[in-house]
């Protein structure tokens, strides 16, 4: 139980971090926050074939889950505005 809610805050920590820097920060709430960084979290394991399953927060966890949230709100923005920003 404890690992779901370390995953959680850790989601909402990299989502939120995410659309700050794609700019996306006052159309998302917490939901989408944490949505966006445990998603992202998987698109940069799979981007950096690293394996994000594990337990394990380190430095280059944060890195390989920011990397894939910032590429998943780039896709999400490319469809619906045409553009990347």
């Amino acid at each position: 139980m404890l690992s779901l809610i370390a995953w959680l805050i850790f989601g909402a920590l990299i989502g939120w971090v995410a659309s700050k820097i794609m700019n996306t920060d006052a159309q998302q709430g917490a939901v989408l926050n944490i949505v966006v960084g445990i998603i992202g979290a998987f698109i940069g394991g799979f981007l950096i074939n690293r394996d994000v399953t594990g337990n394990v927060f380190n430095l280059w966890s944060v890195f390989t889950a920011l990397i894939g949230a910032v590429v998943l709100l780039g896709i999400v923005n490319l469809f619906q505005r045409g553009r990347v920003r």
